[in-house]
């Protein structure tokens, strides 16, 4: 590992990447609440037609522009929402690998890094789970805790490039730090996919009676793929998500081995780690747990994913231990 020589040209570009990702997710961000809102309100104008016999529930909306293939305004404008999602994942890619390339070593020695790793994991999930048109929707529920931790990342945070301190000079750094920012980041949209099922199974995602209008906070609850659907998705991604960060917690111990002379000592960050992976585990003992299945199972989710919340900021940040020397700077 070079430890002499940082690419200040490199690391700037890295920088500029940066920034580049977040405007792009927060374009997509706007792009695809714009489709979410629209396609709400338009259906409930549509279901207000035809409560009041002007119109069927199939026919077409007037006022809604669409192209020559038919896709109506809202759709074309999710749709290019998504493209630009894509973007800010590339460009977000593109700035760790910037700078790896300015350091001459893995981009994920900080605070900074981590967070910028973990989010590109996240996103990258993302894209894999949420792939189908239908769970376009969901993005918008994606794309806010991110901006939140790489605003968060950028603002408070940031870390120039340099090299990586001797306590991390380790081949195990790429290894341990890397699997627990892929499960941190599936964890993120596990989390996300639980708390949008508690919504889509409260009283808010049932549909309004006939003579009630219906509240814009349920109009787009109900603009969410069914329960089921995403049920499903948190449990999926939970599934992934849970052996992986596992292993990461393993290959922690087994590098607390190496450099400290133990292989676990209840750290703090050691101990809401293991905490998080218990709450993960009960989740699945639920989800699979009859009268457990549903909100009480996505409930245990969702304290999971608080404990990884407070584990990634409180723990690192706040407490004294061993692993403080990764926080920021």
């Amino acid at each position: 590992m070079n430890t002499l020589h940082v690419d200040i040209g490199l690391a700037r570009y890295s920088d500029w990447a940066f920034t580049s990702a977040v405007v792009a997710l927060v374009v997509a961000l706007l792009l695809l609440a714009f489709e979410l809102a629209y396609v709400g309100g338009r259906r409930a104008d549509s279901r207000a037609r035809v409560l009041a016999g002007g119109v069927s529930a199939d026919s077409a909306t007037p006022g809604i522009v669409d192209d020559g293939s038919g896709r109506p305004l809202d759709e074309r404008v999710g749709r290019a929402g998504l493209a630009v999602a894509y973007l800010g994942i590339g460009l977000l890619f593109t700035c760790l690998v910037l700078r790896g390339l300015a350091t001459m070593r893995v981009p994920w020695g900080n605070m900074y890094e981590f967070i910028n790793l973990t989010c590109l994991c996240g996103l990258i999930a993302g894209a894999v789970v949420l792939r189908r048109p239908q769970f376009r929707p969901l993005w918008v529920f994606l794309l806010l805790p991110v901006l939140i931790l790489l605003t968060v990342s950028g603002r408070w945070l940031y870390t120039n490039a340099a090299p990586v301190m001797p306590a991390l000079q380790s081949y195990w750094l790429p290894i341990h730090v890397s699997v627990v920012s892929l499960g941190s980041g599936v964890f993120l949209v596990a989390g996300v996919a639980s708390i949008l099922f508690l919504l889509r199974t409260s009283p808010l995602g049932e549909p309004a009676a006939d003579d009630e209008p219906e509240r814009p906070l349920a109009r787009l609850v109900r603009r969410l793929p069914d329960a089921q659907t995403l049920d499903r998705v948190a449990y999926r991604t939970t599934i992934f998500a849970f052996p992986v960060f596992g292993f990461g917690v393993i290959f922690g111990a087994i590098w607390a081995e190496e450099a400290w002379g133990r292989y676990w000592g209840w750290d703090p960050k050691e101990t809401v780690s293991f905490i998080a992976w218990v709450v993960y585990a009960a989740y699945l003992h639920a989800r699979s747990t009859a009268g457990w299945r549903d909100r009480k199972a996505a409930w245990i989710n969702v304290v999971g994913f608080v404990a990884m919340v407070f584990n990634l900021f409180f723990v690192n940040l706040v407490t004294v231990g061993l692993h403080s020397y990764a926080g920021v700077g």
